[in-house]
């Protein structure tokens, strides 16, 4: 039986969900060559409407943070026309959808800004090539200035107030899977000796300014944040991580931010410096809306909020494969399987 998956949710008193569970970012690299959302993205959310909120793909806040081909920005008159067609578009099915907000910190590529220095808290790289272009080998970074840092946390704002424009229900901060934010809150990435690093607080800094700034631009009933308290992609674990977490979490907690989500492929993954999971430690040391992903199943995610682990499911690849995901669920229906071949067109 699914049917607690199906049981509006409210978020807070400005946003109601009509169930819950929510579609998953999804990076498809499918926006133009001017990061500007095209038609056949706008039909792709839209159909996928019925779903109680759908999370967009990461969205970059500006041209250094990108990392992956085609991805699509919020920084450009143009990009918040185009998705402003895919808020109509999704809307118009009676769906709400969040704008997930991304800097790739020092994942990001020059090749894709034409050239210049890619930012992170410390001049620490990874090693590899670039997702779908591996001439492209990975730079080492910069450590990011005070004023840069500043000018960071005001584009994150921006980029909120962007996606109101646009016609976003609310955003999503992408502060989890290795990217820009995250790499603030690991020690793998975070090797900083100043207000931004060295401490759970200073660590955490970075994280809570961009919180705030988003809060303070467009409400915190609108602002959701991803946080991924272990290290899994694009980053080495650190049991020094945890108190990171345990500094950030109920600091989170006071902000009433519309939800808090687990970044994590796979939920089953166990962390020994969390003690378990990801989503049980975060569960155990936060009290508000928290939502669960992770190769659920539709029994296994309703299993799991029966049992108080999360509030809501995000799924992911099921609904490249199932636009009508929440219909056959709810139905009863056997799902379509996922397969690679299916990211080389919007369905």
């Amino acid at each position: 039986m699914t049917d607690n998956l199906f049981q509006p949710y409210a978020l807070n008193n400005t946003i109601e969900l009509s169930n819950r569970i929510l579609m998953a970012p999804l990076t498809r690299c499918m926006a133009d060559d001017d990061l500007v959302p095209t038609r056949a993205m706008a039909d792709y959310y839209g159909r996928r409407g019925d779903a109680g909120l759908i999370v967009s793909e990461a969205v970059i806040i500006r041209p250094d943070g990108q990392g992956y081909p085609n991805t699509p920005g919020l920084f450009t008159p143009e990009q918040i026309r185009g998705w402003s067609e895919v808020t109509a578009a999704v809307h118009k099915n009676g769906g709400k959808i969040f704008a997930q907000l991304w800097h790739t910190g020092r994942v990001a590529h020059p090749h894709f800004f034409g050239g210049g220095e890619v930012l992170a808290p410390s001049a620490v790289g990874v090693e590899g090539t670039v997702p779908r272009m591996r001439e492209l080998t990975y730079q080492t970074p910069k450590a990011a200035s005070h004023e840069e840092i500043a000018e960071l946390v005001k584009d994150y704002a921006q980029a909120a107030a962007n996606a109101i424009d646009a016609g976003f229900d609310g955003v999503e901060i992408h502060g989890a899977n290795g990217y820009l934010i995250d790499q603030f809150l690991h020690h793998d990435s975070n090797r900083r000796s100043d207000e931004y690093g060295g401490t759970p607080q200073n660590m955490a800094r970075f994280a809570l300014e961009v919180v705030d700034a988003v809060a303070g631009r467009i409400g915190n009933d609108r602002t959701a944040l991803r946080i991924s308290p272990g290290a899994y992609f694009n980053m080495a674990g650190d049991s020094r991580d945890r108190t990171v977490f345990d500094y950030l979490l109920p600091e989170l907690e006071q902000r009433e931010l519309a939800f808090l989500h687990i970044g994590i492929f796979d939920d089953s993954t166990e962390f020994d410096y969390l003690g378990g999971r990801a989503s049980a430690y975060v569960r155990a040391n936060y009290g508000k809306t928290l939502v669960g992903v992770g190769s659920y199943s539709p029994e296994s995610a309703s299993s799991a909020i029966d049992e108080d682990k999360f509030d809501l499911i995000a799924i992911g690849r099921p609904f490249i494969a199932n636009p009508d995901y929440v219909a056959r669920v709810r139905g009863g229906e056997a799902l379509v399987p996922y397969s690679e071949d299916m990211l080389a067109t919007l369905v």
